[in-house]
C-alpha cells in the first residue's frame, strides 16, 4: 500500500471522505465489544469448571504430609502447592511462599511493607525524603497504580525488543540511592509481548545498586501463557542468576494461576531468597492465620503436576491463538505499508501493543468508543496515565470471540486511518 505520508492534500481529503462514510456505516451496526482488559473468555473459564468437582464431602482434605486443610496451620502454603508454583516459575519449592488468589496482592503488600518497615533492616521508605521506581514503558497500569498510591516517583525506562533499556537502568540504579525498585513483566510483557533476552536477565542480576534495599519486582505473570507449541519464548531464572552474581536478595518473583484456572480465584506465589522469605514470613505471622489451603489443595488435585498444567495451557492456547492471529492479519492487511502504525506479533501473553502516530492514541480510542468498542484508555500503559507521545494503545484480544475480534480489529484500523489522515491534513 502507498504510505499516507506520501499522499498530497487532495488525495488525503478524498480518502478522509471515504473513511468517514465507512465509519458512519460501522457505527450503524451497533457493535458492543469490550477489549479493555485481559480477561479470560467464557470458554476458557468453562474449560476448568470441573475443578469444582475435585473436592467434595467425601474427599479427604489432607495433604500428603497429613495436614488437615480444613483447619489452621501451614502459614506459607502446603508443600504440594509450593511444588506446583515452583515448577511454573522454574525455581525450587524452598524458594516459594504460596499466598491467596492474586499476585497483585503480594506486590502491593511488598511495597507497603517496604514503606512501613523497610527491607531487611533498612530505613522504611516512608521515612526517606524521596523514593523512586523505574518503570519500563509501555507497561502494566496496575504496577504503576501501586507505586503512585504510595507517593513513589516513577521514572520511565523505554522498552527494547530485548527488554528494558539496560544502559539506562544500570546508569540510574548505580548513581541514585533513592531508586528502590523496578517493575518488570519479563516474559510476554504487558502489553508488547516481549520476553527479556538472556543478556538482559544477566545484566539485571549483575546490577550494582547504590541503594542496598533496591529490589527487582519480577512479575512473571505469563510464564506459561504460550500461543504456539513449537515457538515458545524461554526466560532465564532471575533468582539463580542473582545468586551467581552475588546478589541473592535483590529480586522478588511473582506468579499466579489467575488466567490458568479461574480469574481471581486461583493461587499465587512469591519466590525469593531465604533472607527475603524469612522476612516476609515474620510479617505473615501477624497479618494472617494462613491462606486458603483448600483452594491450594483443589488446584493440586486438579492439575496434579506441571505436566497437567501445561496440557491445560495448550487448550488455552487453542482458544487464544485464533484471536491474536485475526488481529495481526487485519493489522497487516489494512495498515501494512501506510506508515501510520507499528506492532509486534507476540508469541504469548494476553496483549498486542500498537504504536500509532504521535499525538493520535487518545483520538483513536475516542473514535473506537464512538463506534462501540471499549478499549483501555490511552496513556494507561505509562505512569500517571501520561503517554508522552500519545501513541501507545493496548489491544486485549482474549475476551471477544474470534469473529468479534476480527470485526473489532477492522473497525480499529478504520479509526486509526481516519485519525491519522486528520493528523496529516492538519500538519
Amino acid at each position: 500500500m502507498k504510505s499516507l505520508k506520501d499522499m498530497g492534500k487532495d488525495e488525503l481529503t478524498q480518502l478522509k471522505a471515504e473513511l468517514e462514510k465507512s465509519f458512519e456505516d460501522a457505527k450503524g451496526k451497533g457493535l458492543k465489544l469490550d477489549m479493555s482488559r485481559g480477561k479470560p473468555s467464557v470458554s476458557q473459564l468453562d474449560m476448568v469448571m470441573d475443578i469444582m468437582d475435585t473436592l467434595n464431602s467425601s474427599s479427604k482434605l489432607l495433604t500428603e504430609g497429613g495436614v488437615d486443610c480444613r483447619n489452621y496451620g501451614v502459614l506459607d502454603g502446603i508443600p504440594e502447592a509450593k511444588k506446583l508454583m515452583a515448577d511454573i516459575m522454574e525455581v525450587s519449592p524452598d524458594q516459594v511462599i504460596v499466598n491467596g488468589n492474586a499476585s497483585l496482592n503480594i506486590m502491593y503488600d511488598t511495597v507497603a511493607r517496604s514503606m512501613t518497615h523497610g527491607v531487611l533492616g533498612s530505613t522504611p521508605w516512608a521515612k526517606l525524603d524521596k523514593v523512586k521506581f523505574l518503570c519500563p514503558v509501555p507497561g502494566y497500569d496496575r504496577h504503576f497504580a501501586i507505586t503512585e498510591l504510595f507517593g513513589i516517583e516513577m521514572i520511565n525506562v523505554p522498552m527494547t525488543v530485548n527488554g528494558p533499556d539496560m544502559d539506562m537502568v544500570e546508569e540510574l540504579v548505580t548513581k541514585d540511592e533513592s531508586i528502590k525498585g523496578i517493575w518488570c513483566v519479563p516474559k510476554y510483557s504487558n502489553p508488547q509481548g516481549i520476553t527479556y533476552s538472556d543478556e538482559t536477565v544477566k545484566r539485571f542480576a549483575r546490577l550494582k545498586p547504590a541503594a542496598k534495599d533496591f529490589r527487582i519486582f519480577w512479575d512473571n505473570a505469563y510464564a506459561i501463557h504460550h500461543l504456539y507449541d513449537n515457538d515458545q519464548a524461554t526466560l532465564l531464572d532471575i533468582i539463580g542468576e542473582c545468586e551467581k552474581a552475588g546478589n541473592p536478595d535483590m529480586v522478588y518473583e511473582f506468579a499466579s494461576t489467575s488466567k490458568v484456572s479461574f480469574a481471581g480465584s486461583g493461587i499465587s506465589a512469591v519466590a525469593a531468597s531465604k533472607a527475603n522469605l524469612d522476612y516476609i514470613r515474620k510479617f505473615m505471622t501477624i497479618q494472617t492465620i494462613g491462606h486458603d489451603k483448600i483452594n491450594q489443595l483443589r488446584h493440586v488435585r486438579y492439575f496434579k503436576d506441571i505436566n497437567g498444567v501445561m496440557a491445560h495451557m495448550k487448550r488455552h492456547a487453542d482458544i487464544m491463538r485464533p484471536k491474536f492471529e485475526a488481529v495481526i492479519k487485519v493489522l497487516e492487511n489494512e495498515l501494512g505499508g501506510l506508515e501510520i502504525g507499528s506492532w509486534l506479533a507476540p508469541k504469548g501473553g494476553y496483549f498486542i501493543s500498537f504504536e500509532a502516530m504521535n499525538g493520535c492514541a487518545k483520538d483513536i480510542i475516542a473514535k473506537c468508543k464512538e463506534a462501540g468498542i471499549v478499549m483501555t484508555n490511552a496513556g494507561a500503559t505509562y505512569p500517571y496515565g501520561k503517554d508522552p507521545f500519545d501513541s501507545n494503545i493496548r489491544i486485549a484480544p482474549s475476551f471477544p470471540t474470534p469473529d468479534e475480534m476480527q470485526q473489532a480489529a477492522v473497525l480499529f484500523t478504520l479509526c486509526v486511518k481516519l485519525v491519522s489522515v486528520n493528523k496529516l491534513l492538519k500538519s
